[in-house]
């Protein structure tokens, strides 16, 4: 139950359906579409559609989108995986002839086939009941006419004026005036809106062929890209079956590799072997939950890729005997020393969307670029923003995730979906990079292992680590002072978060009495709305 002293907001509760996003309009957008007649996967694409104009440093056509979706809300989960393969002609040898040991940033090497339009063409054909025109309208309209700038969304893009303005067309579109558009002023990207308008009259062949690849790969190779038409056109993501495993009696699923939700299984399984007699926010509760992240973390970034590239060890990552190997390392006493090695977890932008109907048809959708502004490079005649997603590769000759021709790096978005006694009971879905495995267990834990609130569970503080031997933890200021005093005496380094971590959004059924509960994250500018 709420704690209605506190300033925080409540949970949103309905009958008929729900969308939880972290931006308004995208919130809004999605109920406009449902009560049109649309169900919950022509709202989620509609949702994020307008995200891809009015949050354009979280999200853009121009990245990769994975899905959940529960028809009717049973327990058989359908996961849709969207993310972008190289170039054909992009290999590590490339690298390594340019003496390079990472993936840049700012550069083509590190943009991969986009796959949301095509994941977003692909469900809406299967599974969608508005023309795809519908769909697109508002975010077409958005584009056109302009939309007002909201306080995180601004915070976000000023940040990245360096990065925009290396890139004519990027500074041309997002630095009107030569900077950020500050809170409540108007935005207008009028080039955005001719490509949607056109992807919605051509289908995925409105993107992935003629003048919009055109000009992206045109860019992309203006810059060293090593991209072609030809990838543009082959471009296609698939179906795949979720993986999951079973939490305090509930089935959790999560797409399979080469997404991370693995991960965020694996870390609440290694949680079960623990007394949740532990208050949630105590210590001890942090201590175990940074060395479960920690631990999996690190099997991650071993074994995490493209499962059509390298073999991947689900059944291994998912058995309660690995769960319990790691388990058995943790001691609540003082922080663990010996890891094997990981890199360090970046925070990166992306955008989550929850969506359940009248039907009960619930979506768990998410879509992202990758850092905020992603590359920062900018189709000039089409307005996409192009991602960085392939800065996710290894350049180690020999890693499963080794960047390789036609492969998908290993993938931090993944959107979430529990079941129970062959019914939907949540969608929900955390935003925030490498961080979002952590995130997935430590709300799924905190609503099921303490039955939070699922506002509070949000609105908790949030910590993660850094790196595999690396002691230290990064925490939001709102941790207590005699928490972190407590973690620093076991041994962990904490050090203050530049930014606020994550992100989420969820939605829960409630069958019995036949209404929805959701709640929205309040480190970003959106809202859960039903009716």
């Amino acid at each position: 139950m709420r704690n209605f002293e506190k300033p925080t907001r409540s949970v949103a509760v309905s009958a008929k359906a729900m969308a939880a996003t972290s931006h308004p309009y995208a919130t809004l957008t999605a109920i406009n579409i449902l009560q049109a007649g649309g169900n919950a996967i022509d709202a989620a694409i509609a949702a994020c559609a307008v995200q891809c104009v009015v949050e354009p440093g979280s999200t853009g056509i121009g990245g990769d989108c994975f899905v959940l979706y529960a028809p009717k809300g049973g327990d058989e989960v359908i996961a849709y995986n969207g993310s972008g393969r190289t170039p054909k002609a992009l290999t590590v040898d490339w690298f390594e002839e340019r003496g390079m040991t990472e993936v840049p940033r700012q550069s083509p090497s590190a943009v991969t086939i986009p796959g949301a339009i095509d994941a977003w063409t692909r469900l809406h054909a299967d599974h969608g009941r508005l023309s795809l025109s519908e769909v697109f309208a508002p975010a077409i309209r958005y584009a056109e006419d302009g939309y007002a700038i909201t306080p995180r969304v601004h915070r976000d893009w000023q940040k990245e004026e360096q990065l925009l303005a290396a890139d004519k067309a990027a500074a041309e579109i997002f630095l009107p005036g030569g900077r950020a558009p500050r809170i409540g002023e108007m935005h207008r990207q009028p080039k955005l809106a001719a490509t949607l308008r056109k992807i919605a009259a051509e289908g995925r062949d409105g993107f992935y062929k003629g003048a919009v690849a055109e000009d992206m790969v045109a860019h992309l190779n203006a810059h060293g890209g090593l991209h072609t038409l030809e990838d543009f056109a082959a471009a296609k993501g698939e179906y795949v079956s979720p993986v999951t495993t079973t939490f305090r009696g509930r089935t959790i699923h999560e797409c399979p590799p080469n997404g991370q939700g693995i991960i965020a299984l694996l870390i609440l399984n290694i949680l079960a072997c623990f007394d949740t007699k532990l208050a949630p926010a105590s210590p001890d509760r942090l201590h175990l939950e940074i060395e479960a992240t920690r631990l999996a973390y690190a099997a991650r970034d071993a074994w995490i890729a493209d499962p059509a590239k390298a073999e991947v060890p689900v059944d291994e990552l998912l058995s309660e005997r690995f769960a319990k190997e790691l388990a058995d390392q943790i001691d609540l006493t003082r922080a663990l020393t010996e890891l094997p090695d990981f890199e360090m977890p970046l925070h990166r932008d992306t955008v989550y969307i929850s969506v359940v109907d009248e039907d009960r048809n619930a979506v768990s959708f998410i879509n992202s670029i990758f850092d905020s502004f992603g590359t920062g490079l900018v189709a000039p005649e089409s307005g996409v923003i192009l991602h960085n997603r392939g800065q996710s590769f290894s350049l180690k000759r020999g890693h499963p995730n080794m960047i390789a021709p036609e492969k998908r790096p290993l993938h931090t978005i993944i959107p979430g979906m529990v079941t129970r006694d062959g019914r939907t009971e949540m969608s929900f879905g955390v935003m925030g990079g490498y961080y979002q495995a952590m995130g997935h267990a430590h709300l799924i834990s905190k609503v099921f292992d303490y039955d939070m609130d699922m506002q509070d569970a949000i609105d908790l503080p949030r910590l993660m680590p850094i790196g595999g031997k690396d002691p230290r933890v990064e925490v939001e200021h709102t941790l207590p002072p005699e928490t972190v005093a407590e973690l620093t005496r076991r041994g962990f380094e904490i050090v203050a978060a530049e930014d606020p971590i994550g992100g989420a959004q969820v939605i829960r059924i409630d069958w019995e009495n036949g209404t929805l509960t959701g709640a929205s994250e309040s480190r970003k500018d959106g809202i859960a709305l039903g009716y």
